[in-house]
């Protein structure tokens, strides 16, 4: 089940939600016990400077002096939480503090000059202790505030002077409030760095999911455009992605054999239409011929006319008319060869031998259009084990065709012996530096009927490439536009037992 994305996904989900509770429980609890030991330490702060408060009114001291004479025992570590502690009478006259410009001050008279509480700034208040609800009102200036929002806190004492208020003011990074919001920003910055890890995550996990569909969309674009060899990289995916892409190149392939078979079904039944339209046509058009033929040498050997001119034009006449007549019955040879089903004799050939000889035609031709003409071995040159008349067409085939494509204006036609694939197969290179091939008449130029010349029939190229499909063998072309072309024919050599 580990192998399948939904479950994969599924565990992901699961691991990020817990991830994400396990975050926020750990932050909550992180913030219940900052908040537990900041209320500890507040109330220790406020229960040191009332105690510090209570003994000055005891004691007759000012704060001040109780302070440096406490020696720390007395406020401890919460000394330093503390902002200022005063003394309060009922009527609002600030009797004590620790601030020395709160404290009473000697006017000239003797008399004593109180700074008024409403004088001065002082955060809201709150009840330092938890007390009977009293109907005393406060000193002007003192008001009580929220507890979140109180960062001083006030404590009734009775003297026999009458009622003391000791108000202990603690620093604003020590209310409830600022801490609160301290611990709000913190939540939100882990908040968003768990947001920020899952996003990442979830980016990953997508983009890993989609990554096979852009491949399987590009394929099924490259298939549509009859690309069957298009095949969609797996990267060893067991899940339900890597079954689809598997099945999209098993569907690829099956699809690729399915268009072979079509094109073989295709042209076998092309063949056998044009079997039985060849042989029809030999049948309707060679009796004809032969009626032709016969009638032209009847006529030369029996009304040639006596004038030595008018027998020379006759002559000439009538040996042009068998020359077409010849014509006429080799392309309809050329037709029938590549309709008929090949009857193959094959033994073990002499490839340098029978290219000799097919080249050997030519020579006068050659000689006449200035032609360099030459057979070229390179290295030892195998047998092969092939029909000697078929190979042999396909080779004069191939030399007509360079012959053709220089136009009789010179040039160079090899053919090269060689052997490949570590001597398991013998290799035909026929070059010349005729005009080329077009490039987008290359892929066209073994197909039946399809010729650039004029008066081509387009077959010459067709029945060389079926012989060599005949004998199990290669071709291809190469060719550049004023450089010349180079048919490649690659054969498989004959085995030992057969030399």
């Amino acid at each position: 089940m580990l192998n399948s994305f939904r479950v994969r996904l599924l565990l992901l989900l699961a691991a990020l939600l817990m991830l994400t509770l396990s975050v926020q429980y750990y932050v909550n609890l992180r913030s219940v016990r900052s908040n537990t030991q900041f209320i500890v330490e507040q109330q220790r702060a406020i229960m040191a400077g009332v105690a510090l408060g209570v003994n000055s009114l005891s004691s007759g001291l000012y704060l001040d002096q109780m302070r440096d004479q406490a020696q720390q025992p007395l406020l401890g570590d919460q000394g330093e939480r503390m902002k200022n502690v005063l003394i309060v009478d009922d009527l609002g006259n600030i009797k004590d503090s620790l601030d020395k410009n709160q404290i009473p001050q000697e006017n000239p008279d003797k008399s004593i000059r109180y700074v008024k509480v409403k004088d001065i700034s002082l955060p809201p208040l709150k009840s330092a202790v938890e007390l009977p609800s009293e109907t005393a009102p406060l000193p002007e200036g003192m008001s009580v505030g929220r507890q979140s929002t109180a960062s001083a806190f006030y404590f009734p004492v009775e003297t026999t002077n009458g009622r003391r208020y000791v108000i202990v003011v603690l620093g604003s990074e020590n209310s409830l409030m600022t801490i609160l919001r301290r611990q709000a920003r913190q939540s939100l910055l882990y908040t968003l760095a768990v947001l920020l890890v899952t996003t990442c995550l979830t980016g990953i996990v997508v983009w890993r999911f989609t990554r096979p569909i852009k491949y399987l969309s590009v394929g099924a674009r490259s298939v549509a455009a009859g690309d069957f060899s298009f095949q969609v990289p797996t990267s060893g995916r067991q899940d339900e992605m890597g079954e689809l892409t598997e099945l999209f190149n098993e569907m690829t392939v099956k699809l690729g054999h399915t268009r072979e078979l079509e094109a073989q079904l295709y042209n076998a039944e092309k063949a056998v239409v044009v079997s039985r339209l060849a042989s029809a046509i030999a049948h309707e058009i060679r009796n004809p011929l032969n009626y032709i033929n016969l009638t032209l040498d009847h006529l030369r050997a029996t009304f040639a006319p006596g004038d030595p001119e008018k027998q020379e034009k006759f002559n000439s006449l009538t040996k042009q008319l068998k020359l077409e007549v010849a014509r006429i019955n080799s392309r309809i040879t050329e037709f029938l060869n590549y309709s008929r089903p090949a009857k193959l004799e094959p033994r073990p050939i002499d490839l340098v031998a029978a290219a000799t000889d097919a080249m050997r035609i030519f020579e006068v031709q050659a000689a006449e259009s200035n032609v360099d003409a030459r057979v070229v071995t390179q290295g030892e040159v195998p047998p092969v084990m092939a029909d000697g008349e078929s190979l042999r067409s396909a080779l004069i085939n191939l030399i007509i065709n360079g012959f053709q494509a220089m136009d009789g204006s010179g040039g160079k036609l090899s053919v090269v012996l060689s052997s490949e694939d570590e001597g398991r197969r013998a290799r035909i290179d026929v070059i010349d530096s005729g005009r080329g091939i077009a490039p987008e008449d290359i892929s066209k130029v073994f197909e039946p009927y399809y010729s650039t010349k004029e008066t081509g029939t387009g077959l010459g190229l067709a029945i060389v490439k079926k012989a060599v499909d005949d004998h199990d063998g290669s071709i291809s072309v190469k060719s550049k536009v004023a450089e010349g072309t180079t048919f490649t024919i690659t054969l498989p050599v004959a085995s030992q037992s057969n030399v």
